[in-house]
């Protein structure tokens, strides 16, 4: 297999969002969520010789599949710093921009990451593993109301409360480094039946906190917004109701807080026209392929 053939998986939803792209083939175009280069490559498949691609991502795993392609460009950074790093290489407006917002196959199916409940392994959970507070670090230094507020937002849980009294307890008696030792602090508060959700909302809590990734959507919601070209198309994949309120709000108003405004005229101030009013969502085939499909969101809009 050709290095610029490999990436981990088909990614989720990849004909839609390419579509959504509207891709012409001398066009620039930036797949700020990089990974197993399964959206780039789709991308550089439709491009001519006069097309560009660029693909951002913080962590080290993805630079593996980085293609064999002069027409593509890898930029080692968060999409936050998408506006600064665009200007760097001499790019100041581009034709389409893709984010696939979900955590990879191989980040849940590699217990060193701590991505996972599933499998024993450091709490990490950094999507760039190379600098940055841990999952564990959280974990065992922030106060109690902080935790508390970390599993309320982020994981939604009615129990934050009375999990980051817990866990503040339990932390004391020793500090807390491992899948392992996390998931025995949480029985207590495990329902049999409900045992899944329970722990994939705490997990995505801690996940978001670590990585900061509202912020960083936000960010990127609002610098692509400048950078694309009129005409241009912004396509995103989310996979929990946070991510996608916010797109959706975005999408629609312009704002995070969905509050639609006018101008003096009575006309609706958005900078972006959405491309599909109904969310897509994965056929049944797909999420039979690949379960983890289930929950993705795609949205798309234009720059008006």
């Amino acid at each position: 297999m050709r290095k610029e053939d490999f990436f981990y998986h088909t990614p989720v939803l990849l004909n839609e969002s390419l579509k959504g792209l509207h891709i012409h083939s001398s066009g620039v175009y930036v797949d700020v969520t990089f990974g197993g280069g399964g959206h780039s490559h789709g991308i550089l498949k439709r491009l001519g010789d006069e097309g560009r691609l660029y693909g951002f991502d913080r962590d080290a795993d993805a630079e593996v599949n980085i293609p064999a392609d002069p027409r593509f460009t890898f930029v080692r950074s968060n999409f936050s710093y998408l506006s600064n790093f665009m200007r760097y290489h001499g790019v100041t407006a581009v034709d389409g921009i893709l984010a696939d917002l979900g955590v990879s196959s191989h980040h849940f199916d590699n217990a060193a990451r701590g991505f996972s409940f599933r499998l024993n392994g450091a709490l990490d959970m950094r999507m760039n593993n190379r600098k940055g507070q841990t999952a564990a670090d959280i974990l065992n230094t922030f106060a109690e109301e902080d935790l508390a507020r970390i599993f309320f937002t982020y994981g939604e849980l009615k129990i934050a409360r009375k999990l980051a009294t817990h866990i503040v307890a339990a932390r004391i008696r020793q500090p807390i480094q491992t899948t392992e030792e996390l998931l025995e602090i949480l029985q207590p508060f495990i329902r049999k039946d409900k045992e899944k959700k329970i722990l994939a909302q705490v997990f995505q809590s801690l996940r978001i906190e670590t990585n900061a990734e509202l912020e960083a959507l936000c960010a990127l919601l609002n610098q692509s917004v400048r950078l694309l070209k009129p005409g241009g198309r912004l396509v995103i994949i989310a996979y929990h109701s946070l991510e996608d309120r916010l797109v959706k709000n975005f999408f629609r108003t312009g704002n995070f807080e969905g509050k639609s405004e006018i101008d003096f005229y009575g006309n609706k101030i958005a900078p972006l026209l959405p491309i599909n009013n109904k969310v897509i969502t994965p056929e049944a085939e797909e999420i039979t392929n690949n379960p983890r499909a289930r929950s993705a969101k795609l949205r798309i809009a234009e720059k008006q």
